[in-house]
């Protein structure tokens, strides 16, 4: 079974190529994973979804020939659409810059030998998410090819399955997404079981990353250019102490503004003085900041999750989403939970838990989590009319 995977839930424009080898044990073998991420973004310190769904427009036909081509599916023809032609103008009639791109494609080469279209439907930033899903509901259309629709945040938890068997996770299990859109705690009792237990109530963690990384004049993404600051501040050093919002609140929530209100506070309190006024922050209050506001979203992170672990007594923890890329994270997160729940990493039992990390260049938005996700959905194929994208579509309405 050969998947077609298209995410554009946010920034990153990705196409993926996954052949499956069915079973009680499926065997993955990746053909293609390509994600083009917009710079045009770092100059504003943000997303802004209109542009983002314009850069979609523009990258999403040159991914997938790439994709296409490094999975040897890339064949050459010559036709015309006709009939399907006016179809095709009425899917994306709000996506004029794509459909003069794919309409030239579609007539210049062949359908490929593909199963399954796998593409994520929410959630998301609409306007991003509604190109993917009418690029998806075009394919379909002229390539005759069933559609299965990804719950994003589903994907951030399945692709750790790539390379860790079903079988190999023992449920239930805990999952940890956190990334710049979500922070949610999810009980699964088995994949496709899930339920929604804890989540921010405000800012996401990777949300208060990049604001915070904006408030110090840091570049954009935030989550990487704190990290890269604060591994220069020393442990032993003395550092700012900021508030953990909810560290010890009695449910599974979390709650990241108030920590940036903080910063914000901290900030302007430095800047107040007559030298920094003149100067700038110090190099040395920037590094002290970082190591301190990425230290303060971790402590949350880790002890949040260990109490619903505790709490739920589950066999297996599994990160995924952006953040759980952060180097320390993943340190403090194995440091710490061998030392409350005894596991160890990289999934190998020790006194029965299991703790899962995603491969880093798999943390962040790909299609790659989508193709994988789209196999073990694969029972949940539709037709391309009915498929519409839902920038709030919660996890939990799986169960």
């Amino acid at each position: 079974m050969k998947i077609l995977a298209i995410e554009t839930s946010c920034d990153d424009t990705g196409i993926a190529i996954l052949d499956v080898k069915d079973g009680k044990k499926p065997v993955f073998n990746v053909l293609s994973n390509i994600v083009s991420s917009q710079q045009i973004h770092q100059q504003y310190g943000g997303v802004f979804p209109m542009m983002a769904k314009r850069e979609h427009q523009k990258n999403l036909v040159p991914v997938l020939v790439r994709a296409l081509k490094q999975s040897g599916l890339l064949i050459l023809t010559n036709k015309q659409l006709k009939s399907q032609s006016k179809t095709l103008k009425k899917i994306l009639e709000k996506e004029s810059i794509l459909f003069e791109i794919i309409k030239e494609f579609l007539e210049k080469y062949e359908k490929p030998d593909v199963d399954i279209i796998a593409v994520t439907h929410g959630p998301g930033l609409e306007p991003c998410l509604w190109v993917g899903v009418n690029f998806a509901k075009a394919l379909s259309c002229v390539w005759d090819i069933p559609i299965v629709p990804v719950n994003h945040i589903e994907a951030h938890i399945l692709v750790n399955f790539l390379s860790t068997r079903p079988g190999l996770v023992d449920f239930p299990a805990m999952s940890l997404v956190v990334s710049g859109g979500h922070t949610q705690l999810i009980l699964m009792k088995g994949i496709g079981k899930y339920k929604i237990i804890g989540e921010t109530r405000d800012d996401a963690a990777g949300e208060c990353f990049d604001k915070s990384a904006k408030i110090l004049g840091l570049e954009y993404p935030g989550g990487p250019a704190i990290a890269k600051i604060a591994s220069q501040f020393g442990r032993g050093q003395t550092s700012s102490k900021l508030p953990r919002p909810m560290i010890n609140s009695k449910d599974y929530d979390f709650s990241f503004s108030g920590l940036k209100t903080a910063i914000l506070y901290r900030v302007r309190d430095e800047q107040a003085s007559p030298v920094v006024q003149t100067t700038g922050l110090s190099e040395k209050f920037v590094r002290k900041m970082c190591f301190e506001v990425q230290q303060a979203i971790l402590d949350v992170l880790i002890k949040k999750t260990i109490k619903a672990a505790k709490d739920f007594k589950v066999k297996t923890i599994i990160l995924g989403g952006g953040v759980s890329a952060n180097n320390e994270l993943r340190k403090q997160f194995v440091e710490k939970t061998k030392k409350e729940l005894s596991p160890n990493s990289h999934g190998r039992e020790n006194n029965g838990i299991k703790v899962i990390f995603p491969e880093k260049h798999l943390s962040t938005d790909n299609a790659l989590m989508i193709a994988v996700t789209g196999y073990f959905n694969r029972t949940k194929k539709i037709a391309w009319q009915k498929l519409s994208a839902n920038a709030n579509l919660r996890v939990s309405k799986l169960l």
